[in-house]
């Protein structure tokens, strides 16, 4: 066989198998081989003296290279996603998800308004972990102005001291330069937080999602990341992820 000959059975063979993984959706592997195969294909047009096999050859390069291409933009593009939506499971009776570990690496100087949207801010330990929330916001959001609350009311007198307790967070919010707008709906099922910096966390339970301590002196009572979790999943995502996923 002649080294020409050689060139172009294993380009044949190495191309082949790329547009098989191409079809089969592997595009990291499909690119691999399209370029070994390229290689080959390139190698033996160099070798020919005939006009029309080089025409025939030019074309099929070039072919390839714009595949190459577009299959790069979707790798890319693919990778970058994966950067703006994860999501998270946690399982029952595990720790380590404090807010901290959940919500502070999407807290930064760029976040102005905090909206949080959960039905049940209702009872005291809610309304503390609330609080907890607050705090955290306070902590690494620097610019912070507003934090919007959507919940619903309890029925009789306890909507009422369900109030009082906004009222106080809000009114101590202030002392930090924070306004508190709390509004309550008949009807709501989302919960879910979203950032002026583009960041969503939809959280199955809300901020709810901790397991009662054992007792007031119980490690985790206070530091939430020893503290034992209910079942739930996190989804977080940014907007332009939502954008993509629409285009």
């Amino acid at each position: 066989m002649s080294t020409n000959d050689h060139l172009k059975s294993s380009a044949i063979s190495l191309l082949k198998r790329a547009i098989e993984l191409d079809q089969n959706g592997k595009d990291e592997e499909a690119v691999v081989c399209y370029q070994e195969g390229l290689g080959f294909l390139i190698n033996a047009s160099k070798l020919t003296e005939k006009p029309e096999e080089k025409k025939h050859y030019r074309e099929k390069i070039v072919g390839y290279l714009d595949r190459i291409e577009l299959l790069k933009n979707t790798i890319r593009s693919r990778k970058e996603s994966a950067k703006l939506h994860q999501q998270l499971r946690i399982e029952r009776n595990s720790t380590g998800h404090s807010y901290e570990t959940i919500f502070q690496r999407y807290l930064d100087k760029t976040v102005t308004r905090v909206r949080i949207e959960d039905p049940y801010i209702r009872s005291n330990h809610q309304v503390y972990n609330l609080l907890r929330f607050c705090e955290l916001c306070l902590k690494c959001c620097e610019n912070l102005q507003i934090i919007d609350l959507a919940t619903t009311l309890d029925a009789g007198q306890k909507g009422s001291e369900q109030k009082s307790k906004l009222e106080e967070l809000s009114k101590s919010l202030q002392d930090f330069s924070v306004t508190m707008n709390v509004q309550y709906s008949a009807s709501m099922h989302d919960r879910e937080i979203r950032l002026s910096n583009g960041w969503i966390i939809k959280i199955g339970r809300g901020l709810d999602y901790f397991q009662a301590p054992a007792s007031r002196f119980s490690i985790g009572f206070s530091d939430l990341n020893f503290r034992p979790c209910h079942e739930t999943t996190v989804d977080i995502f940014h907007e332009s992820y939502m954008s993509a996923s629409n285009d």
